[in-house]
């Protein structure tokens, strides 16, 4: 039985993520495996003030469906820009490599991933969130490890 042949690796950009991404690369060098990179992206609307105080109460938050379209798209590139930052990062090893962009809570979303792909080793990053965000949503490697029934390797 090959161990590690399929491992996946949750991207967001940071430098623990990057250390991380240089573990699983070199644990699939030696397993021969294969790498999957996910980043999650989730897109929480931000308010901006309509123009004409008429059109909605004075000082009622709303969001003009362009703006939201706006966001997202911001996210999305940002996203596939660190997705194909990793990707070279892999292929340049020779390791056979392929990237998910997904939307959602990220916590869930590497969860639900892992256990349609059937993976056989999670690889992430320690801290991708600052001390204060991780007290208010948690950690992402905490809330993976106690969910997913494959080894989940955190990188410092």
């Amino acid at each position: 039985m090959k161990l590690f042949q399929k491992i996946l690796v949750p991207l967001d950009g940071s430098e623990h993520s990057i250390k991380a991404l240089d573990v699983a690369i070199q644990i699939a060098k030696r397993f021969r495996g294969k790498i999957t990179l996910v980043h999650v992206y989730s897109v929480v609307a931000v308010p901006s003030m309509v123009p004409e105080p008429s059109v909605a109460a004075a000082g009622v938050p709303v969001m003009v469906p362009i703006d939201i379209s706006k966001v997202i798209d911001a996210t999305r590139k940002v996203g596939l820009r660190i997705l194909d930052d990793g990707a070279q990062r892999a292929k340049a090893e020779k390791v056979e490599v392929e990237t998910l962009l997904e939307e959602g809570h990220t916590v869930e979303e590497i969860i639900r991933v892992a256990k349609e792909g059937n993976f056989e080793l999670i690889v992430v990053g320690a801290r991708g969130i600052s001390r204060i965000k991780q007290m208010f949503l948690g950690s992402v490697s905490e809330g993976v490890m106690h969910h997913v029934a494959c080894p989940v390797l955190v990188v410092r």
